[in-house]
């Protein structure tokens, strides 16, 4: 088949996203680009590039190496190492329910203007898969099988960095996680404990743990605000996180709030990867927090260090995070290599 070969006639196939009843009936729809509508072969072309090493210069790793399904796409290291053993400065973020993300500002620092822009910056990263987009081009137009995924997927077997990304994000925007204790309980298909229902009153009232600003409620089962908060864990920066994108000092220090699901498999928390524990994040909140010129209007008890929870309050919000996290998710065969 000749490189430019394309069939008039051919279609690929529809695959709207699977909606969990519990976003439709809460959240406005999802983001899908009218140029990269989703497809049954694009999925699957974008499921194949996720996990295919061919994406890193020396063939050693994939976006699955830091992006693990058993870790909810993240990794369980502070921060992740690349192709060459050099470790970046920020913690893989988890992946997951990105279609929601009404603001498309992707990554810690909002770099990334569309899911599909997010998907080309590891490839050329010296950290991270260290190649480029030329010679990953020709490497998949060189192999046996991606040709004619590519036809299949975009109808033509001209493949192309775009047209990469795009399969990319189109089996990203399949990792929908919508199946927690929480979910169910919200569903009036399951009970909370009275420790977890505790939990849930600590997160929302204002005068306890205040964390509903940034994370969402019940009503946003998206739990968080996909917005960029300084949330006083220095108070100097290192990094600038937003400022460093914006170029205004106002935004110094400022990162995405992380969603709250699968806390459970996330584990390091932070976008610097941090805090090893749960606990030690509630330990933050609680009495940690560091003054700053850009600290976030919502860190309304920085005067005292924090919003001062009992040990009984920190338990019980605990127990209620954990009710957040989707063991289907993790184990979705779907999401799996």
């Amino acid at each position: 088949m000749s490189c430019s070969s394309e069939d008039t006639g051919y279609e690929p196939t529809v695959q709207p996203l699977d909606i969990p009843s519990i976003f439709s009936d809460n959240i406005i729809p999802p983001i899908i680009p009218i140029d990269n509508p989703q497809t049954v072969e694009g999925v699957a072309l974008g499921k194949k590039l996720f996990f295919d090493r061919i994406l890193s210069a020396n063939g050693t790793q994939a976006c699955a190496s830091c992006h693990s399904p058993q870790n909810a796409f993240t990794d369980n290291t502070p921060t992740s190492s690349g192709i060459d053993g050099i470790f970046g400065t920020r913690n893989s973020m988890p992946l997951f329910n990105l279609a929601w993300n009404y603001n498309e500002r992707f990554n810690w620092d909002g770099t990334a203007l569309s899911l599909e822009r997010q998907a080309e910056e590891p490839v050329e990263n010296p950290i991270e898969l260290h190649s480029n987009w030329e010679a990953v081009v020709d490497r998949l137009q060189e192999h046996p099988e991606y040709p004619e995924l590519f036809r299949l997927a975009f109808n033509t077997n001209t493949i192309t960095k775009e047209l990469t990304t795009k399969a990319i994000a189109q089996f990203e925007r399949t990792l929908i996680s919508a199946n927690s204790k929480f979910d169910r309980y919200s569903m009036g298909q399951t009970n909370l404990t009275a420790q977890e229902l505790n939990g849930l009153d600590v997160f929302l009232r204002e005068d306890k743990g205040d964390c509903f600003h940034c994370h969402g409620n019940p009503n946003n089962p998206l739990w968080t605000d996909n917005d960029f908060h300084n949330n006083g864990l220095d108070s100097s920066f290192s990094d600038l996180g937003l400022g460093e994108v914006t170029g205004d000092p106002n935004d110094n220090g400022k990162f995405k709030s992380p969603s709250l699901r699968n806390l459970a498999y996330t584990a390091p928390y932070m976008h610097d990867g941090r805090f090893a524990t749960l606990e030690e994040v509630i330990n933050h909140y609680s009495d940690g927090l560091q003054n700053s010129s850009t600290i976030d209007p919502l860190m309304k008890q920085i005067a005292q260090g924090g919003v001062q929870l009992s040990d009984q309050d920190k338990a019980d919000l605990k127990a209620f995070l954990l009710t957040l996290s989707d063991p289907s998710f993790i184990d979705n065969p779907s999401f799996h290599n």
